[in-house]
C-alpha cells in the first residue's frame, strides 16, 4: 500500500490483513503493492532474488505475483462474510527479464457469485508484456475466527 492507507474490503475487512508481509510468499518475493481496489490492483516485484539459474526471472516468481494480485483482488471483491481463494492459474510467458523491476496488474475478467477470474497483466520497466496470467477463485463463507 503506498502513503500508509488503510482500506477495507466491501465487508470492512481490513486490506491490511491481505497484505500482511509477515509470514507471506509476498514479502519474501518483495512484491509491493501500488494499487489495492477489487477492480484494479497493481503490484511490483523485483528481479534481482527473483532468478532462476539462467539469470532470467524465474517462471513460478510471475506466478506467485500473479496470484498475489489476483487473490487479493478477488478478496476485496468477494462482499461481506466471504473469503477468496486460488482454484486455476496459468500463465504464459512472453519475454525473458533479467534486471529492474516487473509490475503487474490484476483485473476482473468475472466476478460472480461463487467464482471471480482475473487476468494479470505483467510489464518490465519499457512497459513490454512479460507475462499473461489468469486466475480463477472460488468465494466461500469466512470460517468463523
Amino acid at each position: 500500500m503506498t502513503d500508509g492507507e488503510s482500506m477495507t474490503s466491501d465487508d470492512g475487512f481490513s486490506v491490511e490483513l491481505l497484505t500482511a508481509s509477515a509470514e507471506q510468499l509476498a514479502d519474501k518475493l518483495g512484491i509491493e503493492y501500488v494499487t489495492l481496489e477489487p477492480d484494479r490492483v497493481v503490484g511490483t516485484m523485483p528481479v534481482a532474488g527473483n532468478r532462476q539459474p539462467y539469470g532470467l526471472l524465474h517462471g513460478g516468481a510471475n506466478a506467485a505475483l500473479a496470484e498475489t494480485l489476483g487473490s487479493v483482488a478477488a478478496a476485496l471483491g468477494a462482499g461481506a462474510g466471504r473469503v477468496a481463494v486460488g482454484l486455476e492459474l496459468s500463465c504464459t510467458h512472453h519475454r525473458a527479464v533479467t534486471e529492474g523491476r516487473v509490475t503487474g496488474v490484476a483485473t476482473p475478467v468475472h466476478r460472480g457469485r461463487s467464482t471471480a477470474t482475473y487476468e494479470i497483466a505483467i510489464t518490465d520497466e519499457q512497459d513490454r508484456r512479460t507475462c499473461t496470467a489468469r486466475l480463477t477463485c472460488v468465494l466461500r463463507d469466512r470460517p468463523p475466527r
